[in-house]
Parts: structure tokens; C-alpha cells; sequence
């Protein structure tokens, strides 16, 4: 059986926003309807702040170029 983590709340409206902003060329129209919708999910689901994962969590440790593990 497959496990699935869940998708933190207002995920898919904060990355649309999130890509919206730093598409090229930038669609202001576009962004605030973006921005509306976060909005709009963040009340309705009542959310009260948001956090990022720690990297850690989230891929595994790869160490930085020219370091090399012994």
C-alpha cells in the first residue's frame, strides 16, 4: 500500500502565487487575483501562520561543492 503525506493547507494557491511572481514577464492582474485566492483559502481554512519545513526534512544531506566527505 502506498502512503501519501498530506498537502499542507493553501499549498497549491501559495506555489501559483509564488511561480506567478517570478514568472517573466510579470502579470500583476494575474498575481492579485493570485493573492485573492490565497487569501480567500487562508480564511476560510482559518489559518493563523505558516511555516516552511526545515531543509533537513525535507531532501537528503548532500554536501556543498569541493567539500567531499572521507
Amino acid at each position: 500500500m502506498e502512503t501519501t503525506t498530506p498537502q499542507p493547507v493553501c499549498a497549491q494557491e501559495a506555489l501559483e502565487l509564488l511561480n506567478c511572481a517570478a514568472a517573466s514577464p510579470y502579470d500583476r492582474d494575474k498575481c492579485l487575483a493570485l493573492l485573492d485566492a490565497l487569501r480567500d483559502c487562508i480564511a476560510q481554512k482559518k489559518v493563523k501562520k505558516f511555516s516552511l519545513a526545515e531543509p533537513s526534512s525535507m531532501a537528503p544531506a548532500v554536501a556543498p561543492k569541493g567539500e567531499s566527505k572521507p
